[in-house]
């Protein structure tokens, strides 16, 4: 189908971390994680690249609420293939989804940890829940709970490794609590300013983050071989982007941190190795 393929398009181009760790899933549930990616990257550039989305955040919910008569666009066809070829998948995550991504629109920045845990949820956890019934063919509440950990740590990482771009959109996700607690202030973080607080305080994360990961982890071996080789793929591509940020001094501002081709291609060969007795291809492991 044509409009799986502009999916598989549009997650090559966004995402060459998570094209390269998806991308020896065996079909339909490679194609099904394109869709689900693509999805959710129209619905994350409605607000943060509005001016580029064929749709506002409002008209892709409009349009998600009748997705089987919608048209207009090859995402309509796409979910209604999904749909069909995944029933156990329910549309209550992507609209819990949409209300995350309505938060950046409303809340500019965060004071507890306890509102970061519920937006991480909404915008990252939702995305582990879309996944399971695609990669997990019978996921239990254990291994469900682990799916939403995982899309969780990923979102914290996104977090660390966006701080100084978050800034310039006037966003601060990074807890005012735990800035309190490594002793770092408002107008450091607006000067850019990296002292021994900053590194605290990311390091705070940084521990939180892996801590999510291995929680997120747990249970692979309940998964098909190729399913849970993919996800651990994708998980230590991203975990990695933490030690990228250490490796660059911490500074967050003005260095974006992307784990290289080489690193990829260890950490891929390693896990393919783990699962399936064989390396990726050099391919699979391009920069992104």
């Amino acid at each position: 189908m044509e409009c799986l393929k502009q999916c598989e398009a549009m997650i090559a181009k966004g995402s060459l971390t998570f094209y390269s760790a998806f991308r020896s899933l065996p079909s339909p549930r490679r194609q099904a994680v394109y869709v689900i990616y693509a999805f959710c990257r129209m619905i994350d550039d409605a607000v943060d690249e509005p001016e580029q989305s064929p749709y506002t955040l409002g008209e892709l919910k409009e349009q998600f609420d009748r997705y089987e008569q919608a048209g207009g666009h090859f995402i309509w066809p796409a979910l209604r293939w999904l749909f069909q070829t995944f029933p156990a998948l329910g549309k209550e995550p992507f609209y819990r989804q949409m209300e995350g991504q309505q938060t950046d629109l409303d809340v500019v920045q965060y004071e507890t940890m306890e509102q970061l845990d519920r937006y991480c949820y909404l915008v990252a956890g939702t995305v582990g829940e879309m996944l399971l019934p695609v990669l997990h063919d019978n996921p239990d509440e254990k291994v469900t709970e682990a799916g939403i950990m995982l899309g969780k740590a990923m979102q914290i990482v996104n977090i660390v490794r966006d701080v100084g771009e978050d800034r310039r959109r006037g966003r601060r996700y990074i807890p005012k609590e735990w800035m309190d607690r490594a002793g770092y202030c408002e107008g450091r973080l607006d000067s850019g300013i990296i002292d021994e607080s900053f590194v605290r305080l990311i390091g705070a994360f940084d521990r939180l983050a892996r801590d999510w990961f291995a929680r997120g982890l747990n249970g692979l071996e309940t998964y098909p071989r190729e399913s849970a080789c993919c996800i651990e793929i994708a998980a230590r591509y991203y975990e990695a982007i933490l030690d990228e940020v250490k490796e660059n001094g911490y500074d967050v501002f003005t260095k974006r941190a992307v784990v290289g081709g080489a690193r990829k291609l260890t950490l891929a060969s390693a896990i393919r190795v783990k699962y399936t007795g064989l390396a990726p291809a050099p391919e699979e492991t391009a920069v992104s």
